[in-house]
């Protein structure tokens, strides 16, 4: 049965978080995640992340819902039941704007919110990974995979920039496939830094 490991720095303040990203992306040392209870300004540029693309989906699902609504009135209106209202036109575009905003508006919602789910690994009955139940209330945590690419080296300098940084814990954790910890062994530093 396979399994990860990962190591995970906690931090008391967002200041020390921040630096510590700061000096481990200068060292070209990876970080595998950064969680924190609210978001902190500043944090996705350090991490080097680019901007989401979720916009552009949610324009193409849009413009999907706008097609959509506008060829199948047309089609109702004109080929399948056409009916004469009065002598008005039968494909009347003004009486077509009101359905044809509510579809592009409900494409683009719910293709947005099905990417982001899909994006993110967020699927129905998947149990979460929990590094620190501390990081939904006060703690802020840097994630390292420890796997075959790291060295101990690698995890030694870790270790040293975090505590430099003023991290408050050092925990090691390993999750099987059904992400059920195997093992956990923390380091407490210091409950208060800075």
């Amino acid at each position: 049965m396979a399994s990860e490991r990962f190591m995970i720095g906690l931090f008391s303040h967002e200041d020390n978080l921040l630096e510590a990203v700061r000096a481990l992306r200068e060292k070209k040392l990876e970080i595998t995640d950064a969680l924190t209870p609210f978001p902190v300004h500043g944090l996705e540029h350090e991490l080097g992340y680019k901007d989401s693309r979720l916009h552009t989906a949610g324009f193409i699902f849009g413009l999907t819902g706008l097609l959509f609504a506008l060829t199948f009135m047309t089609w109702i209106n004109t080929k399948n039941y056409p009916i004469n209202y009065g002598g008005k036109p039968q494909f009347a575009l003004p009486s077509f704007i009101p359905v044809t905003f509510e579809l592009t508006i409900l494409f683009a919602a719910v293709g947005m919110v099905i990417v982001y789910c899909v994006r993110n690994g967020l699927a129905l009955g998947r149990v979460p990974r929990i590094y620190d139940d501390r990081i939904t209330d006060d703690r802020f945590a840097l994630v390292f995979a420890i796997d075959e690419k790291r060295t101990a080296d690698q995890l030694n300098a870790i270790r040293d920039i975090l505590v430099e940084h003023g991290v408050a814990e050092i925990k090691a954790k390993e999750f099987s496939d059904d992400d059920e910890v195997f093992e956990s062994s923390t380091i407490r530093l210091n409950e208060e830094s800075k």
